[in-house]
């Protein structure tokens, strides 16, 4: 069995096994997990794309045709797609092989599915272990697609450098949920589908409600307007120093979160309340005070 100097001693973006094997021990907590993480090494100023927005918008979709771009200038690109954990059976989707198919098997590119083993706002503290990894990994780009689930997909704003959102004409019926939603972590706004009826005043009401931040429209699936985010991905100060102690914070949050709730099993849970609450006057207070 490989010790945690062992995998760092080969992690870099072209041995893809050790690269594997590092984000297995992260995710499942194996043993030297700990030990992998705090001798993490970032010699590397790789920005992190986040890319959200709701199901269906064609956030793969883009990400393929922005992957299609990096790799043809020999760069080396990581995904972390998250898919829906299951509220009721743990299992995910994890479609990132289906979706990205394309470039499964390119030596420049390292897929990886995440489930979000049930945050609401469609990252887990794994993501920010795993995308560490990437980083010190010496990935040139790190795409974090989550889940399409509303405002809470908040959260990628305290894990991305760029924060792209893409969305569809059809969006305009929900522009004032945007509009509180999401308007304060876009780094820019993706109208994609953009052939689509409405997507010219969708994009324009936008830009009148974003102020500065930027709208970009496309047709993700004829690669069509994507050089114009591939510019402005590599023009982009994502280094936010105004936010970088915030963004630190917040992902210190989330793994001490992580870190004091080890020891609770979300099956055995479960479990326990199933066959503590057929009893009469069953009291969920109590029971948590009495077993937890």
């Amino acid at each position: 069995m490989k010790t945690a100097t062992d995998i760092l001693s080969t992690l870099n973006s072209n041995n893809f096994k050790s690269v594997a094997r590092a984000l297995t021990i992260v995710e499942n907590d194996l043993k030297d997990s700990a030990e992998l993480l705090k001798n993490l090494s970032f010699n590397n100023d790789t920005p992190i794309i986040g890319i959200t927005g709701p199901p269906g918008a064609g956030k793969s979709t883009l990400v393929n045709a922005l992957i299609s771009n990096f790799v043809v200038n020999n760069k080396k690109v990581a995904v972390l797609a998250i898919d829906p954990t299951s509220p009721f059976n743990f299992g995910s989707l994890l479609g990132d092989r289906i979706r990205m198919s394309a470039f499964f098997n390119h030596p420049n590119v390292y897929i990886r599915s995440l489930a979000t083993r049930g945050s609401l706002g469609g990252l887990s503290a794994k993501t920010i272990e795993m995308t560490d990894v990437l980083r010190a990994a010496g990935f040139d780009y790190i795409f974090v697609e989550t889940v399409g689930v509303g405002q809470s997909e908040v959260e990628i704003a305290g894990l991305a450098d760029i924060t792209l959102v893409v969305l569809v004409p059809e969006s305009g019926d929900e522009i004032q949920n945007i509009k509180s939603g999401m308007m304060e972590i876009a780094d820019a706004f993706i109208v994609n589908k953009a052939d689509r009826d409405g997507a010219d005043t969708f994009a324009n009401n936008l830009k009148k409600l974003s102020d500065k931040t930027p709208v970009f429209k496309s047709v993700a699936s004829q690669a069509d307007g994507v050089s114009a985010i591939i510019n402005f991905i590599r023009s982009a100060n994502h280094e936010k120093h105004d936010r970088k102690q915030l963004l630190l914070a917040d992902r210190a949050y989330k793994l001490i979160q992580q870190n004091r709730m080890a020891g609770i099993d979300k099956k055995k849970l479960r479990q326990d309340i199933a066959e503590a609450s057929v009893n009469t006057g069953f009291n969920l207070y109590k029971f948590l005070e009495d077993h937890y």
